[in-house]
């Protein structure tokens, strides 16, 4: 392992979660259901997608530069214990309103993630 990657990934993280937490607080929470929360996965999951599919092909990218993106920058930006979380508290709240947003981030995350493959084979 490269001895750098660490260093890579936490200034990626640093990114990323600077990046979630803007977007939460310009997105919060409407009708009962956390939008901030929804919109930074579903982002993430098009973006992981699109970028595992691109950088494969692109040998020319550097795999520091790859690592800190994809685990450092999405993998912070991104967020399923927040997820978690927002679902239980909701299930507790309004059992149909945590439901309709687990099978919603569900859902549209395999669609953004599909359209981020699909997106990334487009692009290569």
């Amino acid at each position: 392992m490269n001895k750098q990657l660490p260093i890579y990934i936490a200034v990626g993280g640093g990114i990323g979660s600077s990046l979630r937490f803007a977007v939460s607080t310009i997105l919060p929470t409407t009708y009962g259901l956390p939008i901030g929360t929804l919109t930074v996965n579903m982002i993430g999951c098009f973006l992981l997608s699109f970028l595992s599919s691109v950088f494969p092909k692109h040998r020319k990218v550097d795999p520091l530069f790859q690592k800190a993106l994809t685990t450092g920058v999405i993998g912070s930006f991104t967020t399923f214990s927040a997820f978690s979380t927002e679902s239980l508290k909701l299930l507790e709240d309004r059992i149909s309103l945590g439901f309709m947003y687990i099978i919603m981030t569900a859902v549209f995350g395999l669609l953004m993630s599909w359209m981020g493959v699909k997106a990334g084979r487009k692009y290569t």
